[in-house]
């Protein structure tokens, strides 16, 4: 059989098993295993099993992923998110729809020590729907808010997205990282616009909070203090060269573990907790990259990759609209597949693609990161929107859903500048590298 009919075979069998609910790692590492064995033998088969799983699972570019993992979990288990949110709320509460920009500053900020979105979005959902709740903010608003500013921790630095593209692709980790920032902090801008034009039409949905003065909010930008170090520590380090991003994580998590302690707000069972999460999810990233792994040499052995990206040069239409494409694909995938398995399943694909026509692979990632971040929102996956819902058990899916739409017209709006405008992610990095 032709090597690439049987590839298309591997990824239409993969899809239809996602819907079984079989962890995707699994389903990657089956099929993979399975399609190479056929198009080779079984022994050839096995010993790329045995050759990649060991190169992931000693891989030290990779112990950087608990490093980011275990610094936002004790970020979390020692109040430092709430402290962020207190501050953003002393700024923006005042105004209608006030909690609801506190709330996705304060996503922002958190994703700057957590690096993963549903973390972010649980961590925002513990802390701020009970006080919209209690300022008689809307549901819709409320939980969309959160679930749809979670989605910013998929993209502001450090993120656990980035730094797997960064290893796919063999990019700079640090220039990835830094070309988050700015397209994270306009997608806030983004959000917060579309908060108030929200409040602005339904004034009901989200009601002004307490004023405060101006000497009470210079005083509550302490409360952001370690925050602020903690990152200028980990990206001053980054842009400097003083250590790598590996080194990075560690520094960053010794860093935050040291605010908890001397705040006396990390307890040992919120240590220990914070452990467990840290081994489980980074346990369950690198067992994705593995399967990816083994399902990317897959496809490369099926010439899929490189038909397609052939069968793209032929076309005679822009790049802009191969772009779109893309991004399309993107956008549909996210709906039914997990953001990091979706961007480990299809970067063999369209990698080529893009470096053959030209554009920056820095750029691409942020932009992949940005349409994936649509796919955490979106039904009928949205896991984002179903953490939420695991917190805000009074509320229903469906009215979830219906409250980030606004947040991913304003997401989607976003994206197509920063598509257009490719300087906007760009600038920062190459003025630092």
């Amino acid at each position: 059989m032709n090597p690439t009919l049987v590839g298309v075979i591997g990824i239409v069998v993969l899809v239809l098993v996602f819907f079984t609910r079989m962890p995707v790692a699994y389903v990657m590492t089956m099929v993979g295993y399975v399609g190479f064995s056929y198009l080779v033998n079984g022994t050839a088969g096995l010993k790329l099993l045995s050759r990649d799983f060991y190169e992931v699972y000693s891989s030290y570019g990779l112990t950087i992923i608990p490093m980011f993992v275990f610094m936002g979990q004790i970020a979390f288990n020692a109040g430092i998110s709430r402290r962020l949110y207190d501050s953003a709320y002393h700024f923006v509460g005042s105004y209608r729809g006030g909690l609801a920009t506190a709330t996705v500053c304060a996503c922002t900020a958190f994703g700057a020590v957590s690096g993963s979105s549903p973390a972010t979005a649980a961590t925002m959902a513990t802390v701020g729907l009970p006080e919209m709740k209690r300022y008689n903010y809307a549901p819709e608003l409320s939980t969309g808010s959160v679930a749809s500013g979670g989605g910013l921790g998929m993209l502001m630095p450090p993120s656990v997205v980035l730094i797997i593209y960064g290893i796919l692709t063999e990019q700079s980790i640090g220039a990835l990282f830094v070309a988050g920032i700015v397209p994270a902090l306009f997608i806030t801008l983004c959000f917060a616009i579309a908060i108030s034009v929200y409040c602005w039409k339904y004034p009901l949905q989200g009601p002004a909070g307490d004023k405060f003065t101006w000497g009470e909010k210079i005083r509550s930008l302490s409360k952001i203090g370690e925050t602020l170090v903690v990152f200028l520590l980990v990206m001053g380090g980054l842009f400097t060269g003083i250590f790598t991003p590996t080194e990075a994580g560690g520094v960053g998590s010794a860093a935050v573990l040291l605010v908890a302690v001397l705040r006396r707000q990390l307890s040992w069972k919120g240590f220990v907790k914070s452990i467990n999460e840290t081994l489980r999810t980074s346990c369950m990233v690198l067992l994705l990259i593995a399967g990816a792994t083994v399902f990317g040499h897959f496809l490369a052995i099926s010439r899929i990759p490189f038909n397609v990206a052939n069968w793209v040069a032929e076309l005679n239409i822009p790049g802009f609209a191969v772009i779109l494409m893309i991004m399309l694909v993107y956008l549909i995938g996210g709906c039914f597949i997990d953001a990091l398995a979706l961007i480990m399943l299809t970067i063999p694909i369209f990698y080529p693609i893009i470096l053959n026509l030209g554009y920056d692979p820095i750029w691409f990632g942020i932009i992949i990161v940005l349409v994936t971040a649509m796919g955490v929102i979106t039904p009928p996956v949205g896991i984002n929107v179903y953490v939420v819902a695991g917190i805000a058990k009074d509320v229903r899916l469906e009215t979830i859903f219906k409250g980030v739409l606004p947040f991913l017209i304003a997401l989607i709006l976003g994206t197509i500048i920063l598509i257009a405008v490719p300087e906007i992610t760009l600038w920062l990095p190459r003025l630092m590298y």
